[in-house]
């Protein structure tokens, strides 16, 4: 029996990032840059204006008060998306919109609200009532990025902020690595696929249903190979099969030593190299790791649910998003601290299924690997350590995330 530390250090280590292929920016949202890229163009192009109000020079308006304003008549107009505006000419100001380039000659924006626009000896003019220091309200060009800086780095996974900004240099294709090809075997006499009725002593397969949605999650690409029972034969054709069309193979149930295991003996007829097959971890410590003839990758996971989903998180996310090459492939980690005493015997590393709120990590009532009701409820998985006893309220522990929501604002 292994540690965790040193099961992950197997699993992720051997991972090697698939190659790339280059996709349009609408199919780009939750996969992984390929390689860094780089802004096209300076941002903003040009100097412009920050606010609606009028283009000056500073020079010219720096004696304006409330009570001594100064009159410019005015020349032209400059708007986003409109025409390049005239030079300005010395002694005038000119219209400027937000976003709208700042002619030649100025240098600063006198805001609106700081201007009263008149008729002053048959010219139209503004009255300007506040000096504007220069470059005031203006956005210098390339004050945001220069061309040639790396605006997304190799290994990013791609939010829709990232995409924004692609989109913003005009970069409509972009080199992503391949999502993992995941296919997923669930194994056991009792499992029926969903929508048959139930017999007795049968139980509905619920770690493929599971299993394909947290694949979905990492941007895995993945698929439910149709269960199998509890015969050598037909679970290593099944196995070989799945490991022929995948870089990926994950499998529940039959890891275990009952006359009814049968998942290690398939990998190995299949043709996988065992690497590890037991885990100093509660809930799944009987879990199997191995390597296809080809490189790919075998993952036996607990048949009970509890165990299948908490594993996951641990070791098969990461290896998913080190395969698609993400920089960042381990679950997001916080610290909480127990609601609550907490029991826990030393041996072994526990996840206990919590809800985080405020700082404070409540655990589920029922911890045991067969309660399915903490799955649907849970949003992390505290880490308890092995070396630990039972534990106090106040206690702080790590909590990797399941997801990114809590009941409250994020202000209030």
């Amino acid at each position: 029996m292994i540690s965790p530390a040193e099961a992950l250090r197997r699993i992720v280590g051997g991972a090697v990032a698939l190659e790339a292929e280059e996709v349009g920016i609408s199919e780009a949202g939750g996969r992984v840059c390929a390689e860094a890229v780089a802004a096209r163009m300076d941002a903003p192009a040009l100097d412009e204006s920050a606010m609606d109000g009028f283009a000056v020079r500073a020079g010219e308006v720096i004696a304006a008060t409330a009570g001594r304003p100064v009159f410019l008549p005015l020349h032209g107009e400059s708007r986003a998306g409109g025409p390049m505006p005239p030079p300005l000419p010395v002694g005038h100001a000119m219209p400027t919109f937000t976003g709208a380039p700042l002619p030649d000659g100025a240098d600063a924006i006198v805001v609106r609200e700081d201007t009263q626009r008149i008729s002053r000896e048959g010219l139209d003019a503004v009255q300007i009532r506040f000096a504007a220091p220069r470059h005031h309200h203006v956005r210098r060009r390339a004050a945001d990025l220069e061309a040639g800086a790396t605006i997304v780095e190799a290994g990013r996974r791609l939010h829709a902020g990232a995409l924004g900004l692609l989109a913003s240099q005009g970069i409509d294709r972009l080199a992503v690595r391949r999502a993992a090809r995941v296919r997923i075997l669930a194994t056991g006499d009792e499992l029926i696929p969903l929508g048959t009725p139930l017999k007795p002593g049968q139980r509905y397969d619920s770690n493929g249903p599971m299993l394909l949605a947290l694949c979905a999650e990492v941007g895995a690409s993945a698929s439910v190979v149709p269960t199998t029972g509890d015969d050598l034969g037909a679970l290593t054709a099944a196995v070989a099969g799945a490991m022929a069309e995948s870089e990926v193979l994950i499998t529940t149930g039959g890891v275990s030593v009952g006359d009814h295991d049968h998942t290690r003996a398939a990998f190995e007829a299949a043709g996988a190299t065992l690497d590890f097959w037991k885990i100093a971890i509660k809930p799944g410590k009987p879990l199997v790791f191995g390597r296809t003839e080809t490189g790919g990758f075998v993952i036996g996971l607990p048949g009970n649910p509890v165990s299948a989903f908490a594993t996951f998180h641990a070791f098969v996310r990461p290896l998913l998003r080190a395969l698609e090459g993400d920089a960042a492939p381990y679950p997001p980690v916080l610290r909480a601290k127990l609601a609550g005493p907490t029991k826990h015997r030393p041996g072994r590393l526990e996840l206990a299924r919590v809800r985080v709120n405020g700082g404070r990590a409540v655990l589920h009532p029922h911890q045991g690997s067969g309660d399915l009701s903490s799955l649907g409820w849970a949003d992390g998985l505290a880490v308890l350590p092995a070396d630990a006893g039972d534990l106090v309220a106040g206690t702080s522990v790590d909590v990797l995330r399941l997801d990114g929501g809590q009941p409250e604002p994020w202000i209030l």
